[in-house]
């Protein structure tokens, strides 16, 4: 169901036999891909609701260099809403400060009261959409109450709050990057993995062949700049454990049965 890749570094690095390994898991996350590439303070964002393994523009697209410190790749499995690029990850959003906020998400979201009224607010119809929404009105709130712009501690105590509100009986496991800090998140065992090489950081739903990958910390929210680590969350004690119930839930919705 979806999958995540991630790349958070401090020097570019050629990522294109990465990305390449990533998308050729599009054979179980048939409908859609996305990349989300940082550079200084704009995001570049391309993507399709197609599978990565048919999608022309992709092939091409990998054969030019791609060689970036910052970004967020995702290939989608819908449970939630329809195969349309509206409904493709990542996602972006900006706050009231022009903060660019860029999320991806692999996951579901089977109840939530705060995030139920995004619904008719939302240019698409995923569950992913909703927690991106939720977290901007967060970060907003806080800005209004303190009457500035948030430091980088303050924001990541307002992702950390989300993150402690949205996950009781749901899967969340997330990419979040706001052009500074490049959060990271599990509450689902052994589906997300880290690797560190060098000065280089990733992370993926699968460990990928290159390199080392270790499981990232179950329920507790982390921050990476630069390639390492600088906050880690409260941990939490929402583990979501697969049932078959869910399971027939989650496909049920997208069928609209």
């Amino acid at each position: 169901m979806c999958e995540l890749f991630g790349i958070n570094s401090a020097e570019a690095i050629g990522c294109n036999k990465l990305l390449q390994e990533f998308f050729e898991h599009g054979t179980d996350n048939p409908d859609g891909w996305g990349i989300a590439a940082f550079y200084e303070n704009s995001v570049s964002l391309e993507k399709e609701p197609v599978s990565s393994l048919e999608s022309v523009y992709l092939r091409n697209r990998l054969t030019e260099d791609i060689v970036i410190d910052k970004l967020i790749a995702h290939i989608r499995k819908a449970s939630k809403g329809g195969i349309e690029y509206k409904n493709s990850h990542p996602f972006i959003r900006r706050d009231s400060a022009n903060r660019t906020w860029t999320l991806a998400h692999n996951g579901t979201i089977f109840e939530s009261a705060e995030l139920d009224p995004y619904v008719s607010r939302q240019k698409g119809q995923t569950d992913s959409e909703r927690i991106l929404y939720y977290l901007i009105d967060m970060v907003n709130a806080a800005m209004r109450e303190a009457g500035t712009d948030l430091t980088e501690e303050e924001r990541f105590a307002v992702v950390d709050q989300v993150i402690h509100t949205i996950t009781p009986e749901n899967k969340v496991n997330l990419i979040i990057y706001d052009g500074d800090l490049f959060y990271i998140h599990t509450n689902h065992k052994d589906t997300l993995y880290g690797c560190r090489k060098g000065k280089t950081f990733l992370v993926s739903t699968k460990p990928l062949k290159q390199n080392r990958w270790e499981n990232i910390p179950m329920n507790t929210l982390q921050a990476y700049r630069n390639g390492e680590l600088v906050y880690t969350g409260k941990t939490h004690d929402n583990e979501y454990i697969a049932t078959e119930k869910k399971t027939q839930y989650m496909y049920l919705d997208y069928a609209n049965i």
